[in-house]
């Protein structure tokens, strides 16, 4: 799998829809897609890879079939939309989340869909993507 295309992902039924170039043929690039659920685990598509099993050479449509296949499977109710303040820093996305006035985050670097937040509680939407992005910067330097 390549690195996932964060920018191009888009919230839908309770569904975050992750985009990634599967193959490239002839120099005709395939995507596929993966998704990220707001139940998390106990969502039955929650990490799930094209659980619709169609892939296409256009993004626009690939995203079409994703959405397709939740508009008749998806389990979340998707009321409110969790997935509304995603940010992409240097190719990691990073998922803010409020609630009873903390807020925490899910970050997820440009190649796996494993959560590698820190356990940690902000006060705010600017502060807590302030300290990610700080700690980015502060690994990338630290790499160089």
């Amino acid at each position: 799998m390549g690195r996932f295309l964060y920018v191009k992902s888009i919230s839908y039924r309770g569904y975050l829809i992750l985009p990634f170039v599967r193959n490239r043929i002839d120099g005709h690039v395939i995507f596929s897609y993966t998704l990220l659920s707001e139940l998390g685990h106990k969502g039955n598509w929650h990490k799930a890879e094209n659980p619709a099993g169609l892939y296409s050479d256009r993004l626009e449509q690939l995203l079409e079939i994703a959405k397709e296949h939740l508009d008749q499977h998806s389990d979340c109710m998707g009321v409110v939309d969790y997935f509304k303040s995603r940010y992409v820093y240097r190719e990691n996305l990073v998922v803010i989340h409020q609630s009873a006035g903390k807020c925490f985050y899910d970050h997820y670097p440009p190649n796996s869909l494993i959560n590698i937040a820190a356990p940690k509680i902000f006060r705010s939407e600017f502060d807590c993507i302030n300290w990610v992005k700080h700690g980015l910067d502060r690994n990338r330097v630290n790499t160089n």
